[in-house]
């Protein structure tokens, strides 16, 4: 199992220390969210910074863009960072991509098929030099003269990951991308019973099993009462938002999923997380002292993810602590 370190609050300028420092202790991945700072810049500085870590978006919003410029911009990273680099994507939800980026949503899931294949697409023509010609519902890339093609990666096409909670995005993720990203607001529960069959049956779909698909377990763990405030700050959040409710209703907890919209619409945002009970907190988090965490990591994720990426400090003291499949 690859243990990652990943960062949501970051800038352009400290992101190359900071992914430095993860390197240093012996992580083998470093990943950043797309929050207040353009991922793919920062990853650049990172990239400068660094030797042997790999380095992706967790995520990049892909319908923020088009295949083109993620196609270009992942190719370069790829180039910069000499093969270090993870294409991470995800769709956000209809209201961001609307009223935040100005684009266009209609059939996530479906959309965001099509955008990956345009992508390898894209990447295909580059490494190949045949014609492009993708044709698709929502994109068309048909042009690429020899002045805009940066011809093949002497370092290879980048993975994709795709991140998802619904079975549909899930199922593309198996079909077309090369690993999955799941989300932090899930549980153990929801990744067997509902990710891990999705994954099966979009690997099927493209006539392959998951052996060599790589799953990314982005995890709430916590080991202080600050941290776990913060946990339970975040589980409130997600849960407001209706594209996650079918995690809470596994559980039978679809009421609190109302609660916290209803809250979140009145911008109660400090006040959500008190309906986060133990229980709840216990089922998408790994709460515990620091000692203790490593092995209820694996206890609960080892024969499911490839690589983990935990959202506390809990794992980050010693490199020797790092969970062994």
């Amino acid at each position: 199992m690859k243990l990652d370190r990943s960062a949501v609050e970051y800038t352009p300028g400290n992101v190359g220390a900071i992914a430095k420092r993860a390197e240093d202790r012996g992580y083998d991945g470093f990943w950043l969210a797309e929050t207040k700072h353009d991922p793919f810049l920062a990853l650049s500085g990172a990239a400068a910074a660094t030797e042997r870590i790999e380095l992706g978006t967790a995520i990049a919003v892909a319908f923020a863009r088009n295949p083109m410029t993620v196609a270009t911009t992942a190719n370069d990273l790829q180039l910069l960072s000499e093969g270090r680099f993870n294409l991470g994507l995800g769709s956000q939800v209809e209201a961001h991509i609307t009223k935040r980026f100005s684009m266009p949503w209609s059939k996530p899931a479906a959309r965001m098929r099509e955008f990956v294949l345009a992508i390898k697409a894209i990447w295909h023509a580059w490494e190949t030099g045949e014609r492009l010609a993708f044709r698709g519902e929502f994109y068309l890339h048909t042009l690429m003269t020899p002045f805009f093609d940066p011809g093949p990666n002497p370092h290879g096409t980048p993975p994709i990951y795709l991140a998802g909670v619904g079975e549909r995005m899930t199922e593309v993720a198996g079909e077309v991308a090369d690993g999955f990203l799941c989300h932090n607001f899930t549980t153990e529960r929801y990744l067997r019973e509902v990710t891990l069959p999705a994954l099966r049956r979009g690997r099927a779909k493209a006539g392959k099993t998951l052996e060599g698909f790589e799953i990314s377990g982005p995890v709430f763990a916590a080991s202080t009462d600050e941290e776990i405030a913060d946990v339970k700050r975040q589980i409130a959040f997600y849960g407001s938002t209706p594209a996650y409710k079918p995690v809470l209703d596994l559980h039978g907890w679809g009421e609190l999923h109302e609660q916290l919209h209803r809250m979140s619409r009145r911008q109660q945002w400090a006040e959500m997380s008190e309906l986060i009970s133990d229980d709840v907190l216990t089922e998408f988090a790994v709460v515990g002292p620091a000692d203790t965490v490593t092995a209820a990591l694996l206890d609960r994720y080892g024969d499911v993810v490839t690589r983990i990426s935990p959202s506390a400090n809990v794992l980050q003291q010693d490199p020797a602590q790092r969970p062994e499949k």
